[in-house]
């Protein structure tokens, strides 16, 4: 069995192949910035088309504690935008722009399942 982290990372390595294979161009992996005296984290930035995609993974065991999407609460959304911004100004980009959940699902050894929710969450 693999441990918590370990889980959480082969998640983030599912989700990236999953994107790939739908057409996604990887541009982060774990972007990280300083926004006010909270650090935000997008777990991964992809471009589809004319769509710069911000990607939270949230990888579970089983649906025991409910949906994988349901842990992406409100002030983490939130987090997850203002991280965003500082990314669109770094890179002055002036696209369209969807805020995405994968939700991954790990047997504890391997995953099991992916499904990818665009558009989960919006300004």
């Amino acid at each position: 069995m693999m441990n918590a982290k370990n889980i959480g990372m082969a998640g983030e390595k599912a989700a990236c192949k999953f994107l790939k294979k739908n057409g996604y161009k990887i541009l982060e992996l774990n972007y990280q910035r300083a926004v006010g005296k909270i650090v935000g984290e997008i777990d991964i930035i992809a471009r589809k088309g004319d769509v710069v995609s911000f990607v939270e993974v949230k990888t579970r065991q089983g649906a025991e504690f409910g949906l994988p999407c349901e842990a992406v609460t409100y002030g983490k959304q939130q987090r997850i935008i203002k991280t965003a911004y500082t990314y669109i100004a770094e890179h002055q980009l002036d696209l369209n722009y969807s805020f995405d959940i994968v939700e991954v699902y790990h047997d504890g050894k391997k995953v099991i399942q992916v499904h990818h929710i665009p558009y989960a969450f919006s300004l």
